[in-house]
Protein backbone atom coordinates (compact mmCIF):
# COMPACT_ATOMS: atom_id res chain seq x y z
CA UNK A 1 0.00 0.00 0.00
CA UNK A 2 1.33 3.43 -0.89
CA UNK A 3 -0.89 6.22 0.37
CA UNK A 4 -4.40 7.62 0.58
CA UNK A 5 -5.29 10.38 -1.89
CA UNK A 6 -6.70 13.46 -0.21
CA UNK A 7 -9.58 14.31 -2.51
CA UNK A 8 -11.02 11.18 -4.10
CA UNK A 9 -14.25 10.01 -2.44
CA UNK A 10 -17.43 8.41 -3.74
CA UNK A 11 -19.13 11.79 -3.33
CA UNK A 12 -17.12 13.11 -6.28
CA UNK A 13 -17.64 10.25 -8.75
CA UNK A 14 -20.71 8.38 -10.03
CA UNK A 15 -21.30 4.79 -8.97
CA UNK A 16 -21.87 2.03 -11.52
CA UNK A 17 -21.00 -1.56 -10.73
CA UNK A 18 -21.85 -5.03 -12.03
CA UNK A 19 -22.24 -8.67 -11.11
CA UNK A 20 -20.68 -10.89 -13.77
CA UNK A 21 -21.13 -14.65 -13.27
CA UNK A 22 -20.15 -17.40 -15.70
CA UNK A 23 -23.03 -19.68 -16.82
CA UNK A 24 -21.14 -22.96 -16.38
CA UNK A 25 -23.00 -23.96 -13.23
CA UNK A 26 -25.59 -22.72 -10.77
CA UNK A 27 -24.93 -19.91 -8.30
CA UNK A 28 -23.93 -20.73 -4.72
CA UNK A 29 -23.68 -18.69 -1.51
CA UNK A 30 -20.40 -17.10 -2.61
CA UNK A 31 -22.12 -15.68 -5.68
CA UNK A 32 -25.00 -14.48 -3.52
CA UNK A 33 -22.55 -12.59 -1.31
CA UNK A 34 -20.95 -10.89 -4.32
CA UNK A 35 -24.26 -9.97 -5.98
CA UNK A 36 -25.83 -8.68 -2.77
CA UNK A 37 -22.69 -6.71 -1.86
CA UNK A 38 -22.53 -4.94 -5.22
CA UNK A 39 -26.29 -4.38 -5.39
CA UNK A 40 -26.35 -3.04 -1.83
CA UNK A 41 -23.48 -0.65 -2.45
CA UNK A 42 -25.15 0.66 -5.60
CA UNK A 43 -28.34 1.33 -3.65
CA UNK A 44 -26.47 2.98 -0.79
CA UNK A 45 -24.47 5.21 -3.13
CA UNK A 46 -27.52 6.12 -5.26
CA UNK A 47 -25.77 4.38 -8.12
CA UNK A 48 -26.50 1.84 -10.81
CA UNK A 49 -26.16 -1.93 -10.98
CA UNK A 50 -25.73 -4.15 -14.04
CA UNK A 51 -25.78 -7.89 -14.72
CA UNK A 52 -23.24 -9.27 -17.19
CA UNK A 53 -23.02 -12.89 -18.30
CA UNK A 54 -19.40 -13.92 -18.81
CA UNK A 55 -19.95 -16.61 -21.42
CA UNK A 56 -16.74 -16.46 -23.46
CA UNK A 57 -16.27 -20.16 -22.68
CA UNK A 58 -18.79 -21.32 -25.27
CA UNK A 59 -18.09 -25.02 -24.72
CA UNK A 60 -19.04 -24.86 -21.03
CA UNK A 61 -21.88 -22.33 -21.27
CA UNK A 62 -25.36 -23.74 -20.68
CA UNK A 63 -28.48 -21.70 -21.38
CA UNK A 64 -30.27 -23.32 -18.46
CA UNK A 65 -27.60 -21.88 -16.18
CA UNK A 66 -28.22 -18.40 -17.62
CA UNK A 67 -31.92 -18.80 -16.82
CA UNK A 68 -31.10 -20.09 -13.34
CA UNK A 69 -28.82 -17.09 -12.66
CA UNK A 70 -31.63 -14.69 -13.51
CA UNK A 71 -34.15 -16.64 -11.42
CA UNK A 72 -31.86 -16.91 -8.40
CA UNK A 73 -30.96 -13.21 -8.41
CA UNK A 74 -34.58 -12.11 -8.73
CA UNK A 75 -35.49 -14.47 -5.88
CA UNK A 76 -32.80 -12.81 -3.75
CA UNK A 77 -34.29 -9.38 -4.53
CA UNK A 78 -31.37 -8.28 -6.71
CA UNK A 79 -32.44 -6.20 -9.71
CA UNK A 80 -30.47 -4.62 -12.54
CA UNK A 81 -30.73 -2.37 -15.54
CA UNK A 82 -31.57 -3.99 -18.85
CA UNK A 83 -30.26 -5.21 -21.17
CA UNK A 84 -28.04 -7.95 -19.78
CA UNK A 85 -24.69 -7.91 -21.58
CA UNK A 86 -23.36 -11.25 -22.78
CA UNK A 87 -19.65 -11.51 -23.53
CA UNK A 88 -20.35 -13.84 -26.45
CA UNK A 89 -21.65 -10.79 -28.33
CA UNK A 90 -18.34 -8.97 -27.84
CA UNK A 91 -15.89 -11.22 -29.67
CA UNK A 92 -15.15 -8.67 -32.41
CA UNK A 93 -14.21 -6.08 -29.81
CA UNK A 94 -11.86 -8.55 -28.12
CA UNK A 95 -10.25 -9.41 -31.45
CA UNK A 96 -9.64 -5.73 -32.27
CA UNK A 97 -8.04 -5.07 -28.90
CA UNK A 98 -5.85 -8.15 -29.14
CA UNK A 99 -4.80 -7.19 -32.68
CA UNK A 100 -3.74 -3.74 -31.48
CA UNK A 101 -1.59 -5.27 -28.74
CA UNK A 102 -0.12 -7.79 -31.18
CA UNK A 103 0.69 -5.07 -33.72
CA UNK A 104 2.59 -3.19 -31.01
CA UNK A 105 4.68 -6.22 -30.18
CA UNK A 106 3.06 -6.68 -26.77
CA UNK A 107 1.66 -10.14 -27.48
CA UNK A 108 3.23 -13.20 -29.08
CA UNK A 109 1.84 -16.56 -30.25
CA UNK A 110 2.44 -19.54 -27.98
CA UNK A 111 1.97 -23.02 -29.47
CA UNK A 112 3.13 -24.93 -26.39
CA UNK A 113 0.79 -27.52 -24.96
CA UNK A 114 0.14 -27.89 -21.24
CA UNK A 115 2.17 -31.11 -21.16
CA UNK A 116 5.12 -29.39 -22.86
CA UNK A 117 4.99 -26.55 -20.34
CA UNK A 118 4.73 -28.98 -17.42
CA UNK A 119 7.72 -30.94 -18.73
CA UNK A 120 9.82 -27.78 -19.08
CA UNK A 121 8.88 -26.59 -15.60
CA UNK A 122 9.73 -30.00 -14.13
CA UNK A 123 13.28 -29.65 -15.47
CA UNK A 124 13.69 -25.97 -14.61
CA UNK A 125 11.10 -24.68 -12.08
CA UNK A 126 9.93 -21.16 -12.83
CA UNK A 127 8.03 -20.29 -9.67
CA UNK A 128 4.29 -19.78 -9.52
CA UNK A 129 1.83 -17.01 -10.25
CA UNK A 130 -0.62 -15.70 -7.61
CA UNK A 131 -3.08 -18.49 -8.50
CA UNK A 132 -0.43 -21.12 -7.82
CA UNK A 133 0.14 -22.09 -11.46
CA UNK A 134 3.72 -22.43 -12.76
CA UNK A 135 4.99 -19.33 -14.48
CA UNK A 136 5.29 -19.77 -18.23
CA UNK A 137 8.87 -20.87 -19.06
CA UNK A 138 9.06 -18.94 -22.33
CA UNK A 139 9.05 -21.88 -24.73
CA UNK A 140 7.71 -19.83 -27.67
CA UNK A 141 8.76 -16.36 -26.63
CA UNK A 142 11.68 -16.09 -29.01
CA UNK A 143 10.48 -18.15 -31.96
CA UNK A 144 11.81 -16.92 -35.28
CA UNK A 145 9.13 -15.14 -37.34
CA UNK A 146 9.47 -17.74 -40.08
CA UNK A 147 8.87 -20.57 -37.59
CA UNK A 148 5.85 -18.78 -36.19
CA UNK A 149 4.38 -18.33 -39.66
CA UNK A 150 5.09 -21.95 -40.56
CA UNK A 151 3.26 -23.23 -37.49
CA UNK A 152 0.36 -20.89 -38.05
CA UNK A 153 0.14 -21.98 -41.69
CA UNK A 154 -0.06 -25.56 -40.44
CA UNK A 155 -3.06 -24.53 -38.31
CA UNK A 156 -1.34 -25.39 -35.03
CA UNK A 157 -3.45 -24.09 -32.14
CA UNK A 158 -1.94 -21.15 -30.29
CA UNK A 159 -2.77 -18.66 -27.62
CA UNK A 160 -1.46 -15.11 -27.37
CA UNK A 161 0.69 -14.29 -24.35
CA UNK A 162 1.66 -10.93 -22.97
CA UNK A 163 5.35 -10.07 -23.30
CA UNK A 164 5.47 -8.89 -19.70
CA UNK A 165 8.89 -7.25 -19.85
CA UNK A 166 8.00 -5.20 -22.91
CA UNK A 167 4.51 -4.43 -21.64
CA UNK A 168 5.84 -3.02 -18.37
CA UNK A 169 8.27 -0.77 -20.23
CA UNK A 170 5.54 0.52 -22.55
CA UNK A 171 3.11 1.07 -19.67
CA UNK A 172 5.81 2.92 -17.71
CA UNK A 173 6.34 5.25 -20.66
CA UNK A 174 2.61 5.72 -21.23
CA UNK A 175 2.19 6.61 -17.54
CA UNK A 176 4.83 9.31 -17.69
CA UNK A 177 7.23 7.23 -15.62
CA UNK A 178 4.77 6.80 -12.74
CA UNK A 179 4.50 3.51 -10.88
CA UNK A 180 1.52 1.31 -11.71
CA UNK A 181 -1.14 1.47 -8.99
CA UNK A 182 -4.83 0.83 -8.43
CA UNK A 183 -7.46 2.35 -6.12
CA UNK A 184 -9.03 0.02 -3.58
CA UNK A 185 -11.66 0.36 -0.91
CA UNK A 186 -9.68 -1.66 1.62
CA UNK A 187 -11.79 -0.58 4.58
CA UNK A 188 -15.43 0.49 4.63
CA UNK A 189 -16.72 0.93 1.08
CA UNK A 190 -17.53 4.56 0.44
CA UNK A 191 -14.50 5.86 2.29
CA UNK A 192 -11.53 7.35 0.49
CA UNK A 193 -9.84 4.51 -1.41
CA UNK A 194 -6.26 3.51 -0.77
CA UNK A 195 -3.65 3.65 -3.50
CA UNK A 196 -2.16 0.16 -3.90
CA UNK A 197 1.09 -0.66 -5.69
CA UNK A 198 0.44 -3.08 -8.56
CA UNK A 199 2.88 -5.86 -9.46
CA UNK A 200 1.86 -7.39 -12.81
CA UNK A 201 5.28 -9.05 -13.22
CA UNK A 202 4.30 -11.77 -10.78
CA UNK A 203 1.90 -13.11 -13.42
CA UNK A 204 4.68 -13.65 -15.96
CA UNK A 205 3.75 -13.83 -19.64
CA UNK A 206 0.04 -14.33 -18.96
CA UNK A 207 -2.41 -15.63 -21.56
CA UNK A 208 -4.41 -12.74 -23.02
CA UNK A 209 -6.12 -14.63 -25.85
CA UNK A 210 -6.93 -18.31 -25.35
CA UNK A 211 -6.55 -21.00 -27.98
CA UNK A 212 -10.27 -21.68 -28.12
CA UNK A 213 -11.77 -18.18 -27.82
CA UNK A 214 -10.73 -14.64 -28.83
CA UNK A 215 -10.04 -13.47 -25.27
CA UNK A 216 -9.04 -14.55 -21.80
CA UNK A 217 -10.97 -13.48 -18.73
CA UNK A 218 -8.39 -10.74 -18.17
CA UNK A 219 -8.81 -9.09 -21.57
CA UNK A 220 -12.59 -9.47 -21.69
CA UNK A 221 -13.23 -8.07 -18.23
CA UNK A 222 -11.23 -4.86 -18.69
CA UNK A 223 -12.78 -4.19 -22.11
CA UNK A 224 -16.32 -4.84 -20.90
CA UNK A 225 -15.92 -2.74 -17.76
CA UNK A 226 -14.68 0.15 -19.89
CA UNK A 227 -17.40 -0.23 -22.52
CA UNK A 228 -20.14 -0.31 -19.87
CA UNK A 229 -18.68 2.63 -17.97
CA UNK A 230 -18.11 0.67 -14.76
CA UNK A 231 -16.80 3.05 -12.11
CA UNK A 232 -16.52 0.56 -9.22
CA UNK A 233 -15.56 -3.09 -9.56
CA UNK A 234 -17.00 -5.11 -6.67
CA UNK A 235 -15.78 -8.72 -6.61
CA UNK A 236 -14.30 -11.42 -4.38
CA UNK A 237 -10.93 -11.32 -2.69
CA UNK A 238 -9.80 -14.23 -4.87
CA UNK A 239 -9.45 -11.75 -7.76
CA UNK A 240 -7.42 -9.19 -5.81
CA UNK A 241 -4.09 -10.21 -7.35
CA UNK A 242 -5.58 -10.20 -10.85
CA UNK A 243 -6.10 -6.46 -10.47
CA UNK A 244 -2.35 -6.02 -11.08
CA UNK A 245 -2.72 -7.51 -14.55
CA UNK A 246 -5.99 -5.68 -15.22
CA UNK A 247 -4.45 -2.32 -14.43
CA UNK A 248 -1.59 -3.05 -16.81
CA UNK A 249 -4.01 -3.89 -19.61
CA UNK A 250 -6.07 -0.77 -18.87
CA UNK A 251 -2.97 1.40 -19.26
CA UNK A 252 -1.81 -0.37 -22.44
CA UNK A 253 -5.27 -0.07 -24.03
CA UNK A 254 -5.96 3.47 -22.83
CA UNK A 255 -8.97 2.42 -20.74
CA UNK A 256 -10.35 4.27 -17.70
CA UNK A 257 -9.40 3.17 -14.19
CA UNK A 258 -12.22 2.07 -11.89
CA UNK A 259 -12.17 1.92 -8.10
CA UNK A 260 -12.02 -1.63 -6.72
CA UNK A 261 -13.53 -3.35 -3.71
CA UNK A 262 -12.59 -6.99 -3.12
CA UNK A 263 -14.99 -8.37 -0.54
CA UNK A 264 -14.47 -11.27 1.85
CA UNK A 265 -14.80 -14.88 0.68
CA UNK A 266 -16.99 -17.62 2.07
CA UNK A 267 -15.15 -20.81 3.04
CA UNK A 268 -16.33 -24.36 3.61
CA UNK A 269 -15.53 -26.48 6.66
CA UNK A 270 -12.17 -27.42 5.11
CA UNK A 271 -11.19 -23.77 4.54
CA UNK A 272 -11.77 -23.90 0.79
CA UNK A 273 -13.44 -21.11 -1.15
CA UNK A 274 -16.98 -21.98 -2.22
CA UNK A 275 -16.97 -22.97 -5.88
CA UNK A 276 -18.92 -24.75 -8.58
CA UNK A 277 -16.04 -27.14 -9.27
CA UNK A 278 -16.19 -28.43 -5.69
CA UNK A 279 -19.97 -28.86 -6.04
CA UNK A 280 -20.90 -26.69 -3.11
CA UNK A 281 -24.64 -26.46 -2.55
CA UNK A 282 -26.33 -24.20 -5.09
CA UNK A 283 -28.80 -21.45 -4.32
CA UNK A 284 -31.28 -23.29 -6.51
CA UNK A 285 -31.00 -26.40 -4.33
CA UNK A 286 -31.28 -24.34 -1.16
CA UNK A 287 -34.38 -22.65 -2.53
CA UNK A 288 -35.92 -26.00 -3.41
CA UNK A 289 -35.22 -27.18 0.14
CA UNK A 290 -37.26 -24.28 1.54
CA UNK A 291 -34.66 -21.54 2.13
CA UNK A 292 -35.92 -17.95 1.99
CA UNK A 293 -34.07 -14.84 0.78
CA UNK A 294 -34.08 -13.55 4.36
CA UNK A 295 -32.48 -16.77 5.57
CA UNK A 296 -29.82 -16.54 2.87
CA UNK A 297 -28.94 -12.99 3.88
CA UNK A 298 -28.73 -14.03 7.55
CA UNK A 299 -26.45 -16.91 6.60
CA UNK A 300 -24.20 -14.54 4.67
CA UNK A 301 -23.95 -12.13 7.60
CA UNK A 302 -23.04 -14.95 9.99
CA UNK A 303 -20.80 -16.98 7.68
CA UNK A 304 -17.14 -17.54 8.50
CA UNK A 305 -14.53 -16.08 6.15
Amino acid sequence: MLRRPASLTTLSVPFLTRFAPSPNGDLHLGHALSAITGFGLAARENGRFLLRIEDIDIQRTREEHVAHIVEDLRWLGVTWEEPILRQSTRFDAYRRAAASLLDRGLLYPCFATRSEIDAAVAIDPTGTDPDGAPLYPGLCKNLAPAETERRRANAEPFCLRLDMDRALKVAHAMSGGRSLTFREWTAEPGTTPDIIAADPARWGDAIIVRKDTPASYHLAVVLDDAMQGITHVVRGRDLYAATDLHRLLQVLLGLPEPIYHHHRLLLDADGRKLSKSLRHTSLRAMRAAGATPAAIRTTLRNASV
